[in-house]
């Protein structure tokens, strides 16, 4: 990063990013995605993410994510239930085996850092 900047979240134009098919439990869900900045090795990474409804398993990254809009539950394997919504802060740890129930198209920014 050269030079300090903003991104208006919730107007960012974001480009798909195709889900695994075995990632779909249910549902069409799409994820679309834009990373703003990333560290010059790779191990911090910054952007925007949404998914619409549906319902998708993930094996999480070292994350913390503020959601802008939408709702989702997320059951983190032997862990919590998070239930997510415009405003919350959440965060996930680094092989975390979650399912993500999206109620509402949910938009989020995050932070991941790269084990």
């Amino acid at each position: 990063m050269t030079h300090s900047f903003v991104v208006r979240v919730p107007d960012a134009e974001l480009a798909p990013e195709p889900l695994s098919p075995a990632q779909i439990v249910s549902g069409t869900p799409e994820v679309t995605g834009k990373v703003v900045w990333e560290s010059a090795d790779g191990r911090q990474v910054r952007g925007v993410w949404q998914i619409t409804p549906g319902v998708v398993t993930d094996t999480e990254a070292d994350e913390m994510f503020v959601v802008l809009s939408g709702s989702a539950t997320i059951e983190v394997e032997g862990g919590p239930t998070l239930t997510v919504g415009p405003g919350d802060l959440a965060v996930l740890r680094e092989g975390d085996r979650t399912t993500w129930t999206v109620h509402e198209t949910l938009r989020k920014a995050y932070a991941i850092n790269v084990g």
